[in-house]
C-alpha cells in the first residue's frame, strides 16, 4: 500500500525495556508508571514506527497497592510525562486529538485502566477520572472483583449490580468500556447491557486458542454487532504451544474480520514499540516474573516461564510494517488494512468518546 495509515494500537506501552529501571521493573509483580522509562529512544522509536495513538495502562490493576490513591497519582505520573515532551506526545481526550498527533507527527497518549477496582464503591469516581483524561476502562483483570467475573474466575462469574451502576456511569461520561481479561459471562452481560458501544482492547480469538484470556465467537459477535471495538494482541495466547508468530497474528485477525466484520477489528499489541535487546537475559527475569504472578494467583492460563508475552518475530520499530506487508501478502486491500491498523479504532472514538 502506498503511504503510511494511522496506527493505533488498542492497548500497548509506551516504554524502552532496556533501560536499567525498566530491566528492574520487568521482574516486579507491580511495577508502576514512575518505573517506565520514556527515553530519547522510546520516543524516537515510537515516531519511526508509524504510532499514532496508543492506550497504555495507569493506575491499579493487582495486588496490595491502594487502588483509588495510587491509581490518582498515577495520572499525575502520566500527566508529567506528557508535558515534559510536548513535542512527541499528545494526551488524548477526544478523537480529533488523534488526528491531531498524525497531523504533527506526534504520538497521542489514551489513558486506560485494566482493572476498575480503584472506583471502589463509589460511582462518583467515574466522572473523577474521566475529567483527569481517563478514556478506557476494564472493568475487570483476571480475577474477579466487585464489578464482574475476570478470566480466571470461575465460570458463570456474571457483571454484578455495582457492575452495571459502574458500565451506566462508564457510559454517562464518554468512557470506552474495555471487556478485556474478562470472563464470557461477565463480556456478554456488560456488552448487552451497555448503552455504548463495548470493546474488548486486546485479546485473541478462543476458536483457534482455547484458552481462558481469547475471547469466544459469541462475545466477538456480539461486541461488534453493537458497533464495538475487538483488538488483536501481539501475546502467546495466539498459539497453543504458547510460542505465538507473526503467522498467529494474521490468523486471529483473520477470523476476528470474519467473526465481526472488517470494521470493528483492530489492533491492541500489549507491548512497546522499542524491543528487548538480549533476551537471554530477559528469560531469566521473565521466569522470575511469571512465578511472582504465579504465586500471588494474578497469572492467566497459558503464562509459562517459557513463553515471551510477545510475538518474537513481530516486535521492534518496523512491527507496524511488518504486519502490514503480511496482511497485503494475505490480499487485504489497502482499504481494509487502513481499518485495521488504525481507523476502525478511531471510529470507534468517535461513537463513544463525542459528547
Amino acid at each position: 500500500m502506498t503511504g503510511t495509515p494511522l496506527i493505533i494500537n488498542a492497548l500497548g506501552q509506551l516504554d524502552n525495556p532496556n533501560a536499567p529501571r525498566s530491566m528492574r521493573a520487568a521482574a516486579e509483580l507491580n511495577a508502576t508508571s514512575e518505573q517506565f522509562t520514556v527515553d530519547a529512544r522510546t520516543l524516537a522509536e515510537a515516531r519511526a514506527s508509524g504510532l499514532t495513538a496508543v492506550t497504555i495502562t495507569l493506575g491499579y490493576v493487582m495486588g496490595e497497592l491502594p487502588p483509588y490513591e495510587h491509581t490518582a497519582h498515577e495520572i499525575d505520573v502520566w500527566d508529567g510525562i506528557v508535558d515534559r515532551h510536548p513535542d512527541d506526545l499528545l494526551k488524548v481526550t477526544t478523537a480529533a486529538d488523534i488526528r491531531t498527533a498524525a497531523r504533527d507527527g506526534r504520538v497521542g497518549v489514551v489513558y486506560g485502566f485494566q482493572n476498575a477496582v480503584a472506583v471502589g464503591d463509589d460511582v462518583s469516581r467515574v466522572a473523577e477520572f474521566a475529567e483527569r483524561g481517563v478514556r478506557v476502562v476494564q472493568l475487570t483483570y483476571n480475577q474477579a472483583n466487585h464489578l464482574g467475573g475476570g478470566s480466571a474466575a470461575p465460570a458463570g462469574t456474571g457483571l454484578t449490580a455495582f457492575g452495571r451502576e459502574v458500565v451506566d456511569a462508564l457510559n454517562d461520561h464518554h468512557v470506552m468500556v474495555d471487556l478485556s481479561h474478562s470472563g464470557e459471562r461477565t463480556c456478554l452481560e456488560a456488552a448487552a447491557h451497555s448503552r455504548v458501544p463495548v470493546s474488548v482492547n486486546h485479546t485473541g480469538c478462543r476458536a483457534l486458542t482455547d484458552l481462558p484470556r481469547n475471547k469466544t465467537d459469541d462475545e466477538l459477535r456480539l461486541v461488534a454487532s453493537r458497533g464495538g471495538f475487538v483488538g488483536i494482541y501481539f501475546m502467546p495466547f495466539l498459539n497453543p504451544t504458547g510460542h505465538a508468530r507473526a503467522a498467529d497474528v494474521v490468523e486471529h485477525l483473520a477470523h476476528a474480520v470474519d467473526v465481526c466484520g472488517e470494521d470493528h477489528v483492530g489492533i491492541g499489541t500489549d507491548g512497546p514499540v522499542t524491543a528487548i535487546d538480549d533476551l537471554d537475559a530477559y528469560r531469566e527475569r521473565l521466569a522470575e516474573h511469571v512465578a511472582q504472578r504465579r504465586a500471588a494467583g494474578v497469572s492467566a492460563a497459558g503464562e509459562r516461564a517459557d513463553t515471551y508475552p510477545f510475538v518474537v518475530d513481530l516486535r521492534g520499530v518496523d512491527q507496524f510494517r511488518e504486519l502490514i506487508r503480511l496482511l497485503e501478502r494475505r490480499g487485504w486491500s489497502a482499504t481494509r488494512i487502513e481499518k485495521i491498523m488504525g481507523r476502525n479504532f478511531l471510529d470507534y472514538a468517535e461513537r463513544v468518546w463525542t459528547a
